[in-house]
């Protein structure tokens, strides 16, 4: 094992493509591709799964946040919502074990935004660690752990 801090670019590009999925906020999709090819990209650059897996795991991923219907649209037809759950699906191709999420239920409604915080609740309990930035103080309660920052310093930490 090599400490991440001598890993050269490569080796640290490898690194985050396998073990980090991350949900930027303004959602990153790829506009030339499809929802289910934007979930697969993951899968292609790390070299994850067979061929014939990554489409399936990606219509999985895509079902578990309930876009599977829209998996063959491009991201310019979707709502604001649908594709930052697209973004969350892609997040977790690889089956990260550290998943960073900006702001993931900001952009959503009451209904998915509980569907994608059950979602993250169930990774967690199977041993990921999610680190979520919110400004939802509801949801931040239902957490295990919530560090306060302001200005760049932590300011308060509740653990549950």
């Amino acid at each position: 094992d090599t400490p991440i801090r001598r890993l050269n670019e490569g080796q640290m590009a490898e690194w985050r493509g396998r073990t980090m999925g991350i949900v930027f906020q303004f959602f990153q999709l790829l506009p030339t591709l499809t929802v289910v090819e934007n979930v697969m990209i993951p899968m292609d650059l790390a070299g994850m799964y067979s061929l014939s897996e990554r489409y399936a795991r990606a219509m999985h991923l895509l079902e578990q946040v309930g876009m599977a219907d829209d998996a063959h649209k491009f991201p310019a037809t979707l709502s604001v919502g649908q594709a930052q759950r697209a973004a969350i699906a892609r997040a977790l191709a690889n089956d990260p074990p550290i998943v960073v999420a900006d702001e993931p239920t900001g952009n959503l409604d009451t209904r998915n935004a509980a569907i994608v915080f059950d979602l993250f609740v169930s990774l967690a309990e199977a041993g990921k660690t999610i680190v979520m930035v919110t400004h939802d103080d509801e949801l931040a309660r239902r957490t295990q752990r919530t560090v306060t920052i302001a200005d760049g310093l932590i300011v308060d930490e509740v653990r549950r």
